[in-house]
């Protein structure tokens, strides 16, 4: 069987290559270039990792290939990031990054070299179950469970995927490059938004969005600072707010966009009530089994993560249509639009949305 591994030049997609090379698998890899830009050093990540790999691939034995989708990430990853911080929001490209380019085109251009399937570094597991189904099932390290940036892959393309280093821990994965001598055992992993890298966000947001500087205030209306634009702020937040010491002496934190009069507006204490959810929406619901768990209006008491790495939280949802109505169990911390709700049923991820409001518990 042939198998096509989507490389990044990291370790985790490495060592997924050379496990399935072990087994006996035809391995190819393709590393995918979506990003053209150089960082703020003027250095471009994507040829550096096109290197690593291109040394992984020979370390291992296995031939590869280099494919540019950085027209297909600009037309439905980088549009949709943009639309969205116009929009006051805060979306995570890293999820439509799966869905429409990982398991999209990279998919395809697998499947034109005869490949069954398209592996991947991630930490995940799919399984085939006697529904007939695929199920995407979460990581044995949960701190590095990635399910989260799956949660809205079709089926179809599930059905493709293989995660083979999904049952193994960090620190399993580095000795396995170690002993078989893979250049990037040791090479640190990548933090953050991909075309962002070690760049500073604002000031790359900037180079895309015009900035709309306004009031900071609290949200009784007094006036405690000017922010740089809305769009480099999120809920939550407390560090770069420029605020001085006033009042209780406690830090601020921004607790709501206020976008029809472009006020930012904050409140001091991390115990804000208006941080706290007790329910919200969600929209544009992804089910990775092509239709909801439940029947439209019915009820499912489940689990949700908000974040990457956030501890699961019990929620009871409602499908309607293509959006979700979730009720907390436990009341939750800054939940914030754009970002993605993944839901989860014992060791299944079930799919995943985008959160487009939240009820707090004082409204």
């Amino acid at each position: 069987m042939r198998i096509v591994v989507g490389m990044s030049g990291g370790v985790d997609s490495s060592v997924a290559a050379y496990l399935l090379k072990k087994q006996g698998y035809d391995v190819v890899g393709v590393f995918m270039n979506n990003w053209e830009e150089a960082d703020e050093g003027g250095v471009c990540t994507a040829e550096r990792d096109w290197s690593d790999v291109r040394d992984v691939c020979d370390t291992i034995g296995i031939p590869y290939y280099g494919v540019n989708f950085a027209r297909e990430y600009m037309d439905r990853v980088f549009s949709h990031f943009l639309d969205e911080y116009r929009r006051g929001r805060t979306p995570n490209p890293d999820v439509m990054c799966n869905r429409e380019i990982k398991f999209a085109p990279l998919l395809n251009f697998a499947l034109s070299l005869d490949a069954e399937k398209l592996a991947t570094g991630h930490f995940a597991g799919v399984e085939k179950r006697a529904d007939g189904r695929y199920h995407l099932l979460r990581a044995k390290d949960e701190n590095k469970d990635q399910t989260y940036f799956l949660s809205t892959i079709t089926q179809e393309q599930l059905s493709r995927a293989m995660f083979p280093v999904t049952n193994l821990t960090k620190q399993e994965i580095r000795a396995l490059a170690r002993e078989a001598g893979i250049p990037v055992s040791e090479k640190k992993d990548s933090t953050g938004v991909c075309f962002i890298g070690e760049r500073n966000f604002k000031r790359f947001l900037s180079e895309y969005l015009p900035a709309q500087p306004g009031d900071i205030a609290t949200p009784e209306g007094e006036i405690v600072g000017r922010h740089d634009g809305l769009m480099y702020y999120t809920l939550g937040q407390r560090r770069g707010l420029g605020i001085g010491g006033r009042g209780t002496c406690e830090r601020w934190f921004v607790v709501d966009k206020d976008l029809k009069t472009n006020r930012l507006i904050v409140q001091q204490g991390a115990d804000s009530p208006l941080l706290y959810s007790v329910g919200g929406l969600a929209e544009t619901a992804s089910w990775i089994a092509g239709a909801p768990p439940v029947a439209d209006g019915q009820t499912l008491e489940c689990m949700a993560r908000f974040r990457h790495r956030q501890p699961l939280s019990p929620v009871r949802i409602t499908p309607r249509g293509s959006d979700v109505e979730m009720e907390f169990l436990t009341t939750q911390r800054a939940i914030t639009p754009g970002q993605t709700v993944a839901f989860y049923l014992e060791d299944e991820c079930l799919g995943g949305a985008v959160i487009q409001s939240a009820y707090r518990q004082n409204a």
